[in-house]
């Protein structure tokens, strides 16, 4: 599948991979992916928010969950439980994000799943998606940031 991936996406992926691994945890989801995306300066501005306000917003996010069920929250994460040099699975909402890009680029007759098509898979996720809850916190507005995706395209 990755190899109608452009270069960007690709970027991307490997990037979410990262993205877990930095925040010990030991598949890739869609809040990775989200991250990951933003790691790409072009697709930022478009979308008026960079990778750190997700990471951020993704503490925020783990915080409250954890205070509300009595825990403390540290802002050190285990270290690198995912580890960098085997493979990393893939959770099932980031798979179908994978498997909506794809289709999104198909149906738009594209011959390369870019990361406008990655980036209009994740909004689409439905809450309680972790990636739907990072896309409220972050106060992005799907239709709006889907018009500027267009529109920068």
């Amino acid at each position: 599948m990755f190899e109608q991936f452009a270069a960007q996406a690709r970027k991307a992926v490997d990037d979410a991979r990262l993205e877990a691994s930095r925040r010990g945890d030991r598949r890739i989801g869609t809040e990775h992916l989200l991250a990951a995306l933003l790691n790409d300066e072009t697709l930022a501005d478009a979308v008026g928010a960079d990778a750190a306000a997700a990471r951020a917003a993704a503490d925020d996010l783990d915080r409250a969950a954890l205070a509300s069920i009595g825990l403390p929250f540290t802002d050190r994460l285990p270290a690198g439980r995912a580890a960098l040099g085997r493979r990393v699975p893939f959770t099932v909402g980031a798979k179908a994000v994978l498997q909506s890009a794809v289709t999104k680029a198909v149906s738009e007759r594209s011959r390369r799943i870019t990361t406008r098509h990655l980036f209009l898979a994740v909004l689409d996720r439905p809450a309680p998606d972790p990636a739907a809850a990072l896309v409220r916190e972050l106060g992005l507005d799907g239709p709006s940031v889907s018009a500027r995706l267009d529109a920068a395209r």
